[in-house]
């Protein structure tokens, strides 16, 4: 039992810390979004495949992943960092996991699953509280950072579908983050002109992609068959506080009443909608 709670608690320090590690390398406009993404996804396809070849061998690791979550993937990664360059860790963290749940519920939705009412209640719950923090006043946040978080939430909850029922994941996972390099070569073409990077943020993105991404993952991923489907839907509601308290810490961010009554909504309403998932069918 302590080891399981050792290691879900790693896993969801390390989850949070990828918002902070980005945030940070960030702030002191030394290292560019476009630099910290193809260092984190790079590093981080380095150590997976390690660990995974490590554990089933590196031809059969070489066999899972796809195409097309690996777009997934790099969508979520890119955005996520550039959505840094104007939002404060916790703001982000939110937005990110807010976006990951509703568009998760909702291409169920688009597929013919039929939503529990709570579930909808949820999703209202939810949806009312990212409107509230997109209310103009002096928190409100960037609405360019916003639509870049929200578009890597989306993305993150495509891939969480596309890899749903997978019975090796952290081989999948592996390997999309392989096929992501290609997509990284792209990026870093078109941003060539545009590239700093300091070397604290090559450290901070070395930090996000070998220890909060890659071990990050593979914890979790060890963790997870331990642990049952609702408790691990809900101990995830942990990340953006997390994230929200390491942003305080390391990079002095202030938490607004607004920020708090917000966090209360979206959290809440996904709390109703891991609930609503995880009771019986009615026969």
């Amino acid at each position: 039992m302590l080891k399981l709670f050792l290691l879900t608690t790693l896993a969801l320090v390390a989850f949070a810390g990828n918002s902070v590690l980005n945030r940070l390398a960030l702030l002191d406009g030394g290292t560019d979004a476009a630099s910290f993404t193809a260092i984190r996804l790079l590093s981080g396809a380095l150590v997976l495949l390690l660990i995974a070849s490590a554990r089933t061998g590196t031809a059969e690791v070489l066999k899972r992943g796809s195409w097309l979550s690996a777009a997934m993937l790099f969508i979520y990664a890119a955005a996520f960092s550039y959505a840094y360059q104007w939002l404060e860790t916790g703001i982000g963290a939110l937005i990110l996991f807010g976006f990951v749940q509703l568009s998760m519920l909702v291409m169920g939705m688009l597929t013919g699953q039929r939503p529990k009412k709570l579930e909808l209640l949820g999703m209202l719950v939810a949806m009312a509280g990212l409107g509230y923090l997109l209310a103009p006043d002096k928190w409100q946040p960037d609405p360019l950072g916003f639509l870049l978080m929200a578009t890597a939430g989306n993305a993150w909850g495509c891939y969480t579908l596309l890899g749903k029922g997978t019975k090796q994941p952290l081989n999948d996972t592996a390997m999309n983050f392989v096929r992501a390099a290609p997509l990284v070569a792209i990026l870093m073409l078109f941003s060539w002109h545009h590239m700093q990077v300091s070397d604290s943020g090559v450290v901070l993105a070395l930090l996000s992609g070998i220890l909060a991404s890659g071990i990050g993952y593979a914890i979790w991923y060890a963790a997870l068959p331990l642990l049952p489907v609702s408790l691990a839907a809900s101990l995830q509601l942990l990340v953006p506080l997390l994230a929200t308290a390491g942003g305080v810490v390391f990079s002095a961010e202030q938490v607004s009443v607004k920020l708090m009554l917000s966090a209360l909504l979206i959290l809440g309403g996904i709390a109703l909608v891991v609930r609503a998932r995880n009771l019986p069918k009615a026969s």
